[in-house]
């Protein structure tokens, strides 16, 4: 099974969930997006395949969201979207796309429902 996460090493969701990949003896190919961001349209497409609008996978604890006041922009996706994009800290990972689905993997758990 192949399978894609956007990944933060330095997070224990992004790494529960990529070790759940490897156990599964899954194909990855890891994105760390962090260096290698997601431009908008990939966002915009990730977003599709989850079903989910972007202030779902916003990160609101993070500083950026405050400089940028993203609080009054929660139901412009364009705008969060070009925020992710540009400030990449501020996407919710990790990130995983199966075969099966694309998810928020937040618990790690939910990459079984992928495999």
């Amino acid at each position: 099974m192949k399978a894609t996460i956007w990944h933060n090493n330095r997070c224990s969701n992004s790494r529960g969930a990529l070790a759940l990949l490897q156990e599964a003896g899954a194909d990855i190919e890891v994105i760390n997006y962090l260096e290698n961001p997601p431009d908008p349209a990939t966002l915009r497409r990730l977003l599709d395949e989850m079903g989910i609008p972007a202030c779902d996978l916003l990160r609101d604890k993070e500083a950026a969201y405050a400089e940028l006041e993203l609080a009054q922009k929660r139901d412009d996706e364009a705008a969060l979207i070009e925020a992710m994009a540009m400030h990449p800290q501020l996407i919710n990972r990790p990130i995983v796309r199966t075969a099966k689905g694309t998810a928020l993997c937040r618990p790690p758990e939910r990459v079984r429902e992928l495999l």
